[in-house]
């Protein structure tokens, strides 16, 4: 059954840039249909948006400057424009709050005792450990950022037309997003992509059928197989494939961690949690470990990337270690 969404984005909170915006529509787009959607503390600077939120069918609440409440204004808007959507929209089952403000406890409460699915997205930086736990499921932005298949726009569009090796790696990340072992049947998968991409078709890339479009990808790229059962068409991960991924070495370390900190500061991330650090580095190289790369702890390296002067060790308000990109 496909799930019913209504997001709301604190565009503070995320950033605002227009590649943060549609990849939170991916990672909600990859779950459910999106019916609803609204940004908060919208001004002219954010005009780059524009395009996303028309296409997306956003309304906009604008950010008007007047007294010292300003923000908290916007969050009371918030509350009260989700609870109104939970008590008179039966459609909508799920909610998305991009927000890791832990004034919005409350309101994750409220929603999940009416039996709706809260999904939370956040910055490391801004995200409040209740809020956190209060949330069905929570993602953390820079990691939802780092993850997003190469070259694909949740807004429907490419600045290239979608290749074979795009096409298997959005297939994969859809994959990798479903609890049921990885897999789903090929009608659901094909949903999932007219969700994310309106205007794909098996034909324009040479195919007569969307199984004959699967079977020839997972043939050339191995990253899915695809399973025939009882009529059934299931497409399922590979977990039996080994690591492909680049290998990390003493040699090469520095300029891994250089890149990947780089990474995170042009999709407008100045501070991250250093396990979100870890998780992106481990995820391209497969074989890391610190203690292979002369560093007992992941702590004693940020130390010494912090001497090269490619980090700044900070502490926030609740005593989190954070990671300050110069």
């Amino acid at each position: 059954m496909t799930a019913h969404y209504a997001i709301f984005v604190d565009l503070e909170n995320c950033g605002a840039k227009v590649s943060t915006l549609n990849t939170i529509l991916e990672k909600v787009k990859i779950r459910g249909d999106i019916l609803l959607g609204k940004v908060y503390g919208y001004t002219d600077q954010y005009a780059d948006l524009k395009e996303v939120l028309l296409s997306n069918t956003f309304n906009v609440v604008p950010s008007l400057r007047f007294g010292r409440n300003q923000k908290n204004n916007l969050d009371i808007q918030l509350v009260i424009d989700a609870l109104d959507v939970a008590f008179r929209n039966e459609l909508i089952d799920s909610f998305c709050i991009v927000s890791g403000d832990s004034d919005y406890t409350p309101l994750v409460g409220k929603l999940k005792s009416m039996g709706k699915f809260v999904l939370g997205i956040s910055r490391s930086e801004a995200a409040s450990g209740i809020f956190i736990n209060a949330c069905n499921e929570f993602q953390f932005l820079e990691s939802v950022t780092q993850a997003k298949a190469p070259g694909f726009q949740a807004s429907g569009r490419m600045e290239d037309p979608l290749a074979d090796a795009e096409l298997s790696k959005l297939i994969q990340t859809i994959l990798a997003e479903q609890a049921d072992e990885g897999e789903l049947l090929a009608s659901e998968l094909k949903n999932v992509l007219l969700r994310l991409r309106p205007d794909f078709t098996e034909k324009s890339l040479g195919f007569s059928t969307f199984g004959k479009l699967l079977t020839g990808l997972a043939q050339r790229f191995g990253a899915f197989q695809v399973i025939n059962d009882n009529y059934n068409l299931i497409v399922q991960l590979r977990h039996d494939r080994e690591a492909d991924g680049k290998q990390i070495d003493k040699e090469n370390m520095i300029e891994a961690f250089a890149a990947q900190l780089g990474a995170f500061k042009d999709s407008g991330f100045q501070r991250v949690n250093p396990s979100i650090l870890k998780e992106a580095i481990q995820n391209q190289y497969p074989n890391y470990n610190e203690r292979a790369l002369g560093f007992k702890r992941f702590s004693d390296l940020l130390r010494h990337l912090e001497k090269l002067g490619l980090l700044c060790i900070e502490m926030d308000e609740q005593k989190n270690i954070l990671v300050k990109i110069p």
